[in-house]
């Protein structure tokens, strides 16, 4: 039995539910809905839910520690379970892509994200898979940082909506198939 590890990245409270750095939370949130997993639990610093699908045992982990301390969920976990960095895939938030765009890659830098530079430094290595989903661009006069903690507009729920199941349809790609045919099929 293979163990996987999904961590959506994000910021716990209600203050930040519906926020662009969120995104990861939610295609987590549509992922268990899908599968009709169990309810999240708490447990240490993070919202955890452990199933099965098919062979593998699946984790999906919500950090509760704030974006900047996302790594330390995934240190907890690996503590307690045989999982590899190969077999945590991060979803996360990305700017620099438009809204709607899927990017999938087996390892790759944190790219200026804290989130991803947190899981850097906890797992030790950049060879995990990271699929970031597209939240730009950011508008100007805007501060990134004022961007990503800002809601989605009501013109883009439709486009959120969309790149969301695309994503849990990346994630469950992944799960079946591989990181290539999941790249080929949604990098586009």
């Amino acid at each position: 039995m293979a163990h996987r590890a999904l961590v959506g990245l994000g910021n716990p409270g209600s203050r930040y539910q519906e926020t662009r750095h969120n995104v990861g939370f939610m295609v987590l949130d549509l992922l268990r809905q899908r599968w009709t997993a169990p309810a999240w639990k708490t447990k240490g610093n993070m919202e955890y839910v452990k199933m099965r699908r098919g062979q593998d045992e699946i984790h999906l982990i919500k950090p509760q520690t704030f974006m900047n301390l996302s790594g330390q969920a995934v240190s907890a976990l690996r503590r307690q379970t045989p999982i590899e960095p190969g077999e945590v895939l991060c979803i996360v938030d990305e700017f620099a892509l438009k809204l709607g765009q899927l990017r999938l890659r087996a390892e790759g830098s944190a790219g200026g994200h804290n989130g991803l530079k947190s899981l850097i430094a906890d797992l030790g290595t950049q060879a995990f898979p990271r699929l970031r989903l597209g939240i730009g661009p950011v508008p100007e006069p805007w501060d990134p940082a004022d961007f990503v903690l800002a809601k989605f507009q009501k013109e883009e729920q439709e486009a959120l909506d969309q790149m969301l199941k695309r994503a849990a349809d990346c994630v469950e790609t992944w799960i079946d198939q591989g990181i290539a045919p999941a790249m080929n099929a949604f990098n586009r």
